[in-house]
């Protein structure tokens, strides 16, 4: 069973289960929306509440009974704390969640609390501050090095570039306006305090950190209890909404090193993606760890690396082969359109 079924991603997803070259899988996918195009990439869709809502648990609950679901692969980020704290109620009818311990999630849904972590075990962060009010928004800028140097603030349990700016000296906001596309995550130090300003006291936790100028990539993995299985780089040539449009699979020997200290002093489990961004001086420097499936998992199984049905086989105790990607798989996202 996959969560959030239609997703922008899950067709990849779909494929990487269809075409996994040992066995036929049958899927069911779960979405809040009553959405008939999912039906033509599953075996059956089910139509569930919110994960805000109450029932939400419950409800998958009934549907891997219902279904004789035998793995649940979730897809948000939000509903890895519930599913860990359900875990043994799914077990009593054989599904296996694929979701690690709750000390390794919940430490990696909060970016600052990772920083924390790594700080704490001696793994390389780049300079941060904690921001909590307006006061504290003021200290942090000064701290990493404004108005000399770019910063950039976000929210620290937000994904897809929400609750993301960067405030850069150097940038006006005339440059902004006639410079940058609308979805530009640049602003002003005044502007970003004005709305920060309209609602101090509902202020989601933030933290600042200097600003990282090189290209993005990221670090893929399926690990065993803090062990390393497979582990593969992809580079981000195009990026639009936080979501990649091309890539590359790659291999950096500094951030993988960072991956494996980081995945066994966690004792991450199962699917996991590092978010990487060079420093000015070419230096890879960890951003964020999502405890999931990442959107992009195709190229992988694309290079021979199908990580989300390697992580099935994990999970049903089948013997997992010895497996390297093909570096230099290349990925083109395109828009396919969907009719019923």
């Amino acid at each position: 069973m996959v969560t959030a079924a239609g997703a922008q991603f899950t067709p990849g997803l779909f494929r990487c289960l269809r075409e996994n070259g040992e066995r036929d899988i049958r899927i069911i996918g779960v979405d809040c929306d009553e959405d008939a195009t999912i039906k033509q990439m599953v075996d059956v869709v089910y139509k569930v509440p919110k994960v805000s809502d109450a029932g939400y648990i419950d409800s998958l609950l009934a549907i891997c009974h219902q279904e004789h679901v035998d793995v649940l692969l979730p897809s948000m980020s939000a509903e890895l704390p519930l599913l860990i704290g359900s875990q043994d109620k799914f077990q009593v009818d054989g599904t296996q969640v694929s979701v690690g311990s709750a000390d390794a999630v919940i430490t990696c849904l909060s970016k600052l609390r990772l920083y924390e972590f790594m700080h704490a075990h001696d793994i390389p962060t780049p300079k941060y501050h904690a921001i909590r009010s307006l006061k504290e928004f003021d200290e942090a800028l000064e701290y990493i090095g404004y108005p000399n140097h770019a910063v950039c603030i976000k929210a620290t349990q937000l994904s897809g570039s929400r609750g993301v700016r960067i405030i850069d000296p150097e940038k006006s906001r005339f440059d902004i306006l006639f410079g940058e596309k609308p979805n530009s995550l640049y602003t002003t130090y005044d502007e970003l305090r004005a709305i920060l300003s309209e609602k101090e006291s509902d202020m989601p936790e933030m933290m600042a950190m200097e600003c990282l100028t090189g290209g993005e990539f990221s670090v893929d993995i399926l690990a065993d209890h803090g062990k390393v299985l497979y582990m593969c780089g992809r580079r981000s040539e195009t990026i639009v909404a936080s979501i990649p449009q091309s890539a590359t699979l790659f291999e950096d020997t500094r951030a993988y090193e960072i991956v494996t200290r980081l995945t066994k002093a966690l004792g991450l489990d199962g699917n996991a993606d590092f978010d990487f961004r060079y420093n000015s001086e070419g230096v890879p420097v960890l951003m964020e760890c999502n405890p999931r499936i990442a959107a992009t998992m195709e190229v992988f199984k694309a290079g021979g690396m199908n990580l989300p049905y390697l992580r099935i086989k994990q999970l049903v105790n089948d013997p997992l082969p010895d497996i390297k990607a093909r570096l230099g798989t290349k990925m083109k996202r395109r828009y396919v359109e969907m009719f019923c």
